[in-house]
């Protein structure tokens, strides 16, 4: 049984994956520091496995430490194979991710994002670990009007949180120039996540003040906000709302492991890969949606435009079908109804 860390694994993609890892078979070590995530994740992953057919006890390790601390990463390294479980890959999805703070806090974005990246990689190669999941993001693209993006466009970040992603992506580039390093590398660029798990047990839960789209429609929903802000109508889309892919969480969950697959076997690669639906839903739309399949009315109020924004960012995914034999399974209502599931759930959070 192959042992998989998950560096930021109690975040919201994170602790979806996790679910899928264990259901596939693989033992779990999961490093997160805390920073955006809670570990009542953990206790929430435990209670889904609990209930899984597949059920086996020790089957979960977690860790509390930064990817910033280069000896704790060693020691969590060194560890697994001390227990006879070394680590085999690696997904990486640590990291600051809030697209507007990084506007405000750029330095911190660079020093987490790009420091702690450079620590792991280098323990990897230390303990001859060279097989690497990385989450990427769709907001490293230049973006045009009413076009998929694919993975040949054009690249032009409009945030720092874009230029980290970007950056990362560039050092694991280099890692395979020189052919006998024997990495395998496979980029996830994430469109838009949404939704939760189907239990209604795990969703998206930020710290602080979110600033994506459904977790604040979630607290106007159950009344912990009085109103949703949508940032602009008067872009250029078909009803003056910015236009997304948003795909459920679990899709994209179901990515991560097509591309371990793929990476356990493979000969050493570097591949970037889009993760969406190629579909295209605006803010209007998705409120609607949401009205209508879960029976809720949102108050929504039009503001003016939000730096870093961009009119439309849908996804080309034909590359990732074609190569991972992965396709998303799950349509906005799913999306809807799932996210309003956990939020029945736990209504306070």
């Amino acid at each position: 049984m192959k042992t998989i860390l998950v560096t930021g694994g109690l975040g919201y993609i994170g602790s979806h994956t996790i679910i899928s890892l264990l259901e596939k078979n693989f033992n779990v070590y999961i490093i997160d520091s805390l920073i955006n995530s809670d570990e009542e994740n953990l206790i929430s992953i435990k209670k889904i496995w609990n209930l899984s057919e597949k059920f086996q006890k020790n089957r979960i390790t977690f860790f509390k430490g930064d990817l910033k601390d280069k000896e704790f990463l060693k020691d969590t390294f060194q560890k697994a194979k001390i227990e006879g479980n070394p680590i085999e890959a690696v997904i990486h999805f640590a990291g600051l991710k809030s697209v507007n703070n990084s506007i405000k806090k750029p330095l911190d974005y660079w020093e987490t994002n790009i420091y702690g990246s450079i620590n792991l990689l280098s323990i990897m190669q230390l303990y001859k670990c060279k097989k690497i999941v990385f989450s990427s993001s769709a907001s490293i693209y230049k973006t045009i009007i009413n076009k998929q993006i694919t993975e040949n466009s054009k690249l032009e970040a409009l945030t720092p949180y874009g230029n980290t992603k970007l950056a990362i992506e560039n050092m694991l580039g280099d890692l395979t120039k020189d052919k006998s390093n024997n990495w395998r590398i496979i980029i996830l660029r994430y469109f838009n996540p949404v939704g939760a798990h189907i239990s209604g047990l795990l969703g998206e839960n930020p710290k602080g003040t979110p600033d994506n789209l459904f977790p604040i429609l979630l607290k106007v929903a159950s009344g912990e906000y009085d109103n949703l802000e949508i940032y602009g109508n008067d872009w250029p889309t078909y009803d003056g709302t910015c236009v997304r892919d948003y795909i459920h969480v679990m899709d994209l969950a179901e990515s991560h492991l097509s591309a371990l697959a793929f990476i356990l076997e493979s000969p050493p690669i570097l591949l970037k890969l889009n993760i969406g639906t190629g579909i295209g839903k605006s803010v209007l739309d998705v409120v609607n949606s949401f009205n209508d399949f879960n029976n809720c009315s949102i108050k929504y109020i039009f503001g003016s435009r939000r730096l870093g924004d961009a009119p439309y960012v849908v996804a080309d995914n034909s590359l990732a079908i074609s190569t991972l034999k992965w396709f998303p399974k799950r349509n906005l209502k799913d999306m809807c109804i799932d996210a309003w599931r956990w939020k029945l759930n736990n209504i306070s959070k």
